[in-house]
């Protein structure tokens, strides 16, 4: 059971990840293509600006698992290396508990503000529903959380490692 979650969360870590590449992305062109219509066609394209913005929002959220993942992201250092192995464990799971309870938080709040917001359009684009961009909030939690157990389950401490 252990080995078919971690499966999982290898396959949805990894495609969060390649979600956060591709929003990345997608927010280099608009900016280049921004550049070339205000300066070069000198005709400004204002619809990037709202999208790029977006897609940097997603990445953000997207990237997010993938911290977790190498455990780059809430760490208690000096805790740590200083610890026995049961106290690391204890260290293991309060982490663990704290960052589930923040993303259940966040998945929470980030669906109520899409759900609330669906009624509400972007400026610039007044067909596109501001529901599509709170929605990054939910689904960046929930990778997150897959990400945060499977961190737990097999821990790897990359940046800690690469400290000392």
């Amino acid at each position: 059971m252990r080995q078919l979650f971690l499966r999982f969360e290898h396959a949805s870590t990894a495609l969060a990840t390649a979600l956060a590449c591709a929003m990345m992305a997608i927010a280099a062109s608009l900016g280049l293509w921004q550049i070339i219509t205000r300066f070069i066609i000198e005709r400004p394209a204002e619809w990037t600006e709202v999208l790029i913005r977006f897609s940097l929002i997603w990445m953000v959220f997207l990237g997010i698992p993938l911290a977790f993942r190498i455990g780059a992201m809430v760490s208690v250092d000096v805790l740590y290396r200083w610890s026995g192995p049961r106290l690391r464990r204890v260290f293991d799971v309060l982490v663990t508990v704290a960052s589930l309870t923040l993303l259940a938080v966040i998945v929470w709040i980030g669906w109520d503000y899409a759900v609330r917001g669906r009624v509400q359009t972007v400026i610039g684009l007044e067909g596109v529903s501001m529901f599509w961009a709170y929605l990054a909030l939910p689904v960046g939690g929930v990778f997150s959380a897959i990400a945060v157990i499977g961190n737990f389950l097999d821990p790897k401490r990359l940046e800690l490692e690469s400290a000392q």
